[in-house]
């Protein structure tokens, strides 16, 4: 008879096999949340699916058939995220099935997945109710590094408070097709936690796990035999990437999140559907978004997870889950009225149904706010904007919440029933767009700012819109990163800022180098071919513009470019507004397939890399020492990840993302807009015109110092120096977020700082209605 049994089995695993060999894409991660029917014993069951595809995102169309008690969930505001690079969304439905069930579901024309759900009806002997099968949230796609140790716990839990436990899906047991156990892929059953060993290739692996439901006994009796309750499919799926920094360079969190090494390209989030994400901002290392769900009438399961991580270029966070419990609520005694009005909600609620509660102890969300009552009836009057009333964005809706409870003394120890009464009104987009004392929301970006558009320009040093900052430089030395800092540590001999174009030779340095200007926070050096001017103080130097002349020394024909200057640029003309650059990276390809960091959360990759200090408040000025990039090709292009910023308290400032000193919450003390990406059009990176000759007049320099101040007087010098022509970008409005330049042929000057920083990325608002 068993040998029967299994030859059947084997049967039906070969003609799954048979029917599905074309399998074009398995799905990123898949739960199901299965809830018996209490209709009929239990033999059918309620499986609330949530699955991960990958991009493009396929449509809801297949998963219900006519006559099917299904449903899709198509969501206003979709799950969706970039990493891994493919990108993915989530896709949710829910439909009745028998409680053995399995089934090849496909998504779209691009995803196909096998699920198994064992489900069958058990009475639990300690309340005489259907066994209800484990709960596991869905995590967004996991990622991992090759040669790296990571472990990922699932979030599971059961409404019977049974313990829950995992195991790998065994094909011959008919939970899965094609389910290859992974050798670097190690799971602890009881806590259901994966370990990976960083023992594999760069690749996408998936990984195909049953979660079981156990009665809990003693440990005394666990010799006992005792066999799962039930069993609910997971499917999740591990992106392993190539990366070159160390494994100890993970992105962690407790409370909050902290990256000192890359920027936040996402939060990504799996929840329960019309689950509403408004807020989010990322600047530099900080990254904030609020979460808000409301419940209304609905058929999803009882317990709803929602999983959140953080996503960088190369690393991601911890997954981390928290659990929205939907209480049964009780059908409305006959006479309740709530009433929605535009200033107000109005309830009534009838006494006789509240024959064990005291009306005395009642209060909504503020205690300030009366409650009346009389021998038949309860009333309260509740005002949109006072009272403890709080508004929640619904996508397009908003909805008004607050509470009746009962509120005792806390010294009083009672067992008389207390009342909790949610109430809601929903304001639908329709109606509220009719009156401004709706537009509860914040001001929008065109409000803030105006139309704004940004660009990227670069130009020979001294030559552009902003020559006169950038003629006699004053420099900001940028902290670097942490990790780029260790590798110039090991290079010091390497560090040493000098660059030489034919016979002459211009150095400018800070901190405790020393070369021919020197200052504390600015420096000033001009050379020419035959004659050379220096400055020098202790601590601070004050040049004379109109007195003075720095040219670019030249090159020949096809000699590679040694300095030049990026321009970031934005038109917003609010003086309190300030802009933020998080990022940039250069690449010899337009798509930036690889590319190299120039700017990394506002600290400097290099060096040699520092900013120009200048009165604008909307732009920012970063001279490039063209020796130190990366890309050795004849053209590259620029990409920039900017912010602005304007501080919504006269006390705060907008944040510095460079500094030891960062403050995470500043961020949520100003407002920002939207995240700008910049790129340029190519930029060469030799010298395509001849220089002509031209003679330039230096005049007599005033040089004062605080010790003494002495006149230096310079000889008229025959220099030559190189025509240049400078095309600017074409403005970029927030609807494309592109923009494009030309770059000039050379450039001149060179300067190096080193300084430590830290970085911190902070989450907060997460909000749970």
């Amino acid at each position: 008879m068993l040998d029967r049994f299994k030859v059947s089995l084997l049967l039906q695993i070969l003609t799954l096999v048979l029917l599905c060999p074309n399998y074009k894409a398995s799905s990123l991660g898949l739960t199901v949340h299965v809830e018996p029917l209490e209709s009929d014993g239990g033999n059918t069951v309620r499986a609330h699916f949530s699955a991960i595809a990958p991009n493009p995102c396929p449509a809801l169309s297949g998963l219900c058939a006519d006559g099917e008690d299904c449903l899709v969930h198509p969501a206003s505001l979709p799950f969706t995220g970039s990493k891994p690079n493919s990108g993915w969304c989530v896709r949710q439905w829910q439909k009745t099935v028998p409680s053995d069930y399995n089934a090849t579901i496909s998504l779209g024309s691009n995803t196909q997945f096998y699920v198994a759900i064992k489900a069958k009806p058990i009475i639990r002997e300690n309340n005489g109710k259907l066994n209800q099968p484990a709960y596991v949230a869905l995590p967004p796609p996991l990622r991992a590094r090759v040669n790296c140790l990571q472990q990922f716990s699932l979030s599971v839990k059961d409404l019977d408070t049974d313990r829950v436990s995992c195991r790998f899906a065994r094909a011959e047991l008919g939970e899965c097709v094609n389910c290859t156990e992974h050798s670097f892929i190690k799971l602890d059953n009881r806590k259901c936690t994966l370990k990976f060993t960083g023992e594999a290739q760069a690749g996408q692996y998936f990984i195909y796990l049953m979660a079981e439901d156990w009665i809990t006994i003693p440990k005394i009796n666990e010799v006992i035999e005792n066999k799962p309750l039930s069993a609910v499919p997971v499917h999740l799926s591990l992106t392993v990437e190539e990366w070159a920094s160390s494994c100890s360079d993970l992105v962690n969190f407790t409370t909050d999140f902290t990256s000192d090494l890359e920027s936040i390209s996402e939060i990504a989030v799996v929840g329960p559907p019309e689950l509403f994400r408004v807020g989010y901002k990322s600047v530099g290392s900080v990254a904030t978004m609020n979460v808000g769900w409301v419940r209304s009438e609905n058929n999803l399961a009882r317990l709803l997870p929602i999983c959140f991580a953080v996503n960088t270029k190369s690393f991601q966070s911890e997954p981390r889950c928290v659990w929205l419990y939907q209480r049964e609520m009780k059908t409305l005694p006959a006479g309740t009225e709530l009433t929605c009005q535009e200033t107000e909600m109005t309830l009534v609620l009838p006494l006789k149904s509240l024959s064990e509660i005291n009306p005395e102890e009642l209060q909504l969300n503020s205690p300030t706010c009366p409650v009346s009552y009389n021998t038949t009836h309860l009333t309260a009057r509740i005002p949109l904007s006072g009272c403890g009333t709080k508004t929640v964005h619904a996508g397009s809706d908003l909805v008004y919440t607050n509470t009746l409870q009962s509120v005792r003394p806390y010294t009083m120890v009672s067992r008389k029933p207390s009342l909790i009464f949610p109430l809601a009104c929903r304001i639908p987009k329709k109606v509220n767009a009719t009156g401004p004392h709706y537009n509860m929301d914040m001001p929008t970006e065109k409000e803030v700012f105006g139309e704004i558009g940004v660009w990227i320009e670069m130009h020979f040093p001294g030559e552009g819109s902003l020559s006169r900052f950038t003629r006699i430089p004053r420099f900001r030395t940028l902290n670097m990163m942490s990790r780029r800092l260790r590798r110039e540590a090991e290079s010091q001999s390497e560090r040493n800022s000098t660059s030489s174009t034919d016979n002459s030779t211009s150095t400018s340095s800070t901190d405790n180098s020393t070369s021919t200007s020197s200052t504390d926070n600015s420096t000033s050096t001009s050379s020419t071919d035959n004659s050379t001017s220096t400055n020098s103080t202790n601590n601070s130097t004050s040049t004379d513009n109109s007195s003075s002349t720095s040219t670019s020394s030249t090159g020949s024909i096809g000699s590679r470019i040694n300095m030049l200057d990026l321009y970031v640029l934005s038109n917003c003309s609010i003086s309190r507004a300030e802009m933020l650059v998080s990022n940039c990276i250069e690449s010899a390809t337009e798509d930036f397939a690889i590319s190299h960091p120039i700017l990394e959360q506002g600290c400097t990759s290099s060096s040699s890399t520092l900013e120009i200090i200048t009165t604008q408040t909307n732009s920012r000025i970063y001279r490039l020492d063209m020796s130190t990039i990366e890309t050795q090709g004849s053209t590259m292009y620029i990409q920039c990840t900017l912010n602005l910023c304007i501080s919504t308290m006269p006390s705060e400032k907008c944040p510095d993302l460079c500094t030891r000193s960062f403050n995470s919450r500043s961020v949520v003390s100003s407002l920002y807009t939207k995240s700008y990406t910049v790129k340029s059009s190519p930029i060469s990176l030799v010298v395509t015109t001849a220089a002509p000759t031209t003679t330039t007049i230096k005049s007599p320099t005033t040089t004062k110092t605080i010790a003494q101040t002495t006149t230096t007087t310079t000889t008229t010098t025959t220099t030559t120096t190189a025509t240049t022509t400078t095309t600017t970008a074409a403005v970029t409005t927030a609807s494309t977020n592109t923009t494009c330049s030309n770059a000039p042929e050379q450039a001149s000057a060179l300067v190096a700082g080193v300084i430590l920083t830290t970085m911190s990325i902070f989450l907060q608002n997460i909000c749970l209605y």
